[in-house]
């Protein structure tokens, strides 16, 4: 039938020949009168022109007709028409059907040139996504640095550790007001009583955990602490059996062992040892460790609320906490201490600076650990955090000049290590489908 057409139409007025785009409907193709009108409109020739007897082809091969040229497929109607048996209107009559397309999918040309394009975008962004991952660390490691060594800087001279905790809490609290008022951070809505109530513990504990870390901080060497803090698991895997929260499996509970040993050789052979700097950093490992457990028991209501504006929540509720027992605790050395210290600084603006940065930074790198969380694995993450305590380890001696004994760098190793097996540990625990115990009902 498609031949027929095209030998009553000329070839200027073939309808495979048009560019042009048909739009018609099943009932135009009922009436010639209408249908010679819109052809001979579309090709720009009077009606006269285009022959009568084109109309008297059935109705069904008009409209195929006319839909393949308004979707401008002109190569799969040649296809189609050479598949046929009806030679090219454009070609040579006596050539033979064009070949079928080998495609196993049934694309053509350009399915493959979108194939290569979507290849080409899929490494693109996978080339992307390890820029940002990249990113992503490297301010998390250098900011975490930054806030160390300055922390540290002030607690030499300045050994309160209450008040430079509270205003760490402090800045941190201001940076995210001024992130909800200029817009840069949604500001997460809508709150509620019970959101500000279930806020309370997870607070609570974070409080503990960063006082005891700041007391440990002023007592021993950086590299101590980091090495103790690297016990957390722990304290996370003992707690959360106790509490019913979540049951290990075995290779979990052996990866721990290393960790406890390793500490242990840490601690015994560190110069720089002192029982409230080692006490310090257990109840911070335990305080977060806590934190952890009850954010996710009272807070798995609000979905809303991104980790960037929970800590920034957090951080502010642990300021009420924390300011009042600091001035209990030693507000009344405050004033003589802080005489101090501005005689042990070149000037007084650099003990400023000193606080200014150590306030800054460690908003900053909880801040880059939560944002780290949001776009990687928990698995990638906890490797991540580990490798963040050698950084930070080997840029605290390197800078504080501490001394360290061969038994008391492989006592650090040693722990280290062990959190690296840690980690891996948990997760081939959650594919092998051994996950919570279900939570107990309050």
């Amino acid at each position: 039938m498609i031949s027929s057409v095209h030998a009553l139409l000329p070839p200027s007025l073939s309808p495979l020949r048009s560019s042009y785009q048909y739009r018609t409907e099943t009932h135009h193709l009922r009436h010639v009168a209408p249908m010679r009108f819109r052809a001979a409109s579309i090709c720009g020739l009077p009606s006269e022109t285009v022959p009568s007897l084109c109309f008297s082809v059935r109705q069904s091969v008009l409209q195929i007709g006319l839909k393949r040229i308004s979707a401008g497929l002109r190569p799969v109607a040649a296809a189609a028409a050479a598949a046929a048996g009806v030679p090219d209107p454009d070609g040579d009559p006596n050539a033979s059907p064009a070949p079928q397309s080998q495609d196993p999918t049934g694309g053509g040309s350009e399915d493959a040139g979108s194939y290569d394009r979507s290849s080409s975008d899929g490494v693109k962004k996978k080339s992307n996504s390890r820029l940002n991952l990249a990113i992503v660390f490297g301010f998390w490691y250098f900011q975490n640095v930054v806030f160390n060594i300055y922390n540290k800087k002030v607690l030499n001279v300045f050994p309160y550790p209450w008040l430079l905790a509270s205003f760490q809490l402090l800045a941190g609290s201001l940076w995210m007001c001024a992130l909800w008022l200029s817009g840069l951070q949604p500001f997460p809505r809508p709150l509620g009583r019970r959101f500000f109530l279930a806020l309370l513990g997870p607070a609570l504990f974070h409080t503990v955990g960063h006082i005891s870390a700041c007391v440990s901080f002023s007592k021993v060497a950086v590299s101590f602490t980091h090495v103790i803090k690297a016990s957390e698991p722990v304290f996370s895997v003992l707690f959360s059996a106790l509490l019913g929260v979540r049951l290990y499996p075995l290779p979990v509970w052996l990866s721990v062992l290393p960790i406890v040993a390793g500490c242990s050789l840490a601690a015994v052979t560190e110069v720089s040892f002192d029982a409230q700097g080692l006490w310090g950093a257990l109840i911070s490992n335990v305080g977060f460790v806590f934190r952890n457990i009850y954010s996710k028991k009272s807070l798995q209501d609000f979905t809303h609320v991104n980790g960037l504006n929970l800590y920034g929540w957090i951080s502010i509720v642990s300021l009420l906490y924390l300011f009042p027992v600091a001035i209990f605790v030693e507000g009344s050395q405050w004033v003589e201490g802080f005489r101090r210290a501005l005689v042990a600084v070149p000037t007084p603006w650099t003990l400023y600076v000193w606080v200014l940065l150590s306030g800054i930074f460690y908003h900053l790198y909880n801040q880059s650990s939560y944002q780290a969380l949001d776009e990687i694995s928990p698995l990638t993450f906890s490797v991540g955090n580990t490798m963040k305590r050698v950084v930070v380890i080997v840029a605290s001696v390197l800078v504080f000049r501490n001394p360290i004994r061969p038994l008391n760098a492989l006592g650090s190793a040693i722990a280290i290590f062990g959190t690296f097996l840690y980690s891996q540990a948990t997760t081939m625990g959650s594919k092998s489908g051994k996950k919570d115990i279900p939570e107990r009902k309050s």
